[in-house]
């Protein structure tokens, strides 16, 4: 006589694991840990980026693409556009994007930097010389075109450069005899900034600078005469 079989309700639970192969159970159970913590991980992981908050909105500017010498005039490939932080773009920084507001380094080109720029570094509106050699300056400066003995001097010098202007005085009675003899430089100006070097034939008659000065300064430059010579001062 066959025993009956017991039927199980439909409601029972099934033990974890029943019904699998006895190697299965035991791969389960083995890794079982290790995958709650991996699993565990990932939850955490995907928390933290729900709870991270979103990145401060930029600005899109020009900075140079290199180091620019001052009197550069601008090329398109010398600019590049970069996104700065709200917070840390300069005042009269030159914007790239934005309604009305579009630049590019090809709309820049044939500007002429007012002084050097490093690589990276924002251009604003105060770096760019306008269509007036006085653009950007005060209404008590003046352009004061200065000759300089040495040419070579002045062929090293770029708008944005800051000089010292000195004058040779006359020496002592020797200085019939030896020319060279008792003379002294006198400052005449210091640390002022060029702010155009015209191109002229070469010639015995030395060279011309433009610098931004003050109206007494540039009287003090009327008056210092022939001889004199520029040295590049430390702020530039």
């Amino acid at each position: 006589m066959s025993t009956p079989r017991r039927h199980r309700p439909p409601d029972a639970e099934v033990p974890s694991g029943a019904g699998l192969p006895a190697a299965v159970r035991i791969r389960l159970a083995r890794h079982r840990r290790p995958l709650a913590a991996v699993l565990a991980a990932a939850a955490t992981g995907f928390g933290l980026l729900a709870l991270r908050p979103s990145p401060p909105p930029s600005v899109q500017i020009l900075a140079a693409s290199r180091d620019l010498p001052g009197g550069t005039t601008l090329r398109a490939r010398d600019l590049r556009v970069v996104a700065l932080p709200t917070r840390a773009v300069p005042d009269g920084a030159v914007r790239s994007g934005g309604p009305g507001r579009a630049l590019t380094g090809r709309a820049l080109a044939g500007r002429v930097l007012a002084g050097p720029m490093r690589r990276g570094e924002p251009l604003t509106d105060a770096g760019l010389l306008g269509a007036g050699l006085l653009d950007g300056y005060g209404p008590d400066v003046v352009a004061a075109p200065v000759r300089v003995a040495d040419a070579g001097a002045v062929r090293l010098l770029h708008a944005g450069d800051r000089i010292d202007i000195l004058a040779v005085a006359a020496g002592g009675p020797l200085e019939d005899i030896v020319p060279a003899y008792g003379r002294r430089a006198r400052m005449v100006v210091s640390s002022v900034p060029v702010i155009a070097v015209p191109r002229e034939p070469p010639g015995d008659h030395g060279a011309l600078v433009v610098v931004a000065t003050s109206r007494e300064q540039a009287m003090a430059l009327a008056g210092a005469g022939a001889g004199l010579s520029v040295t590049v001062a430390a702020g530039r």
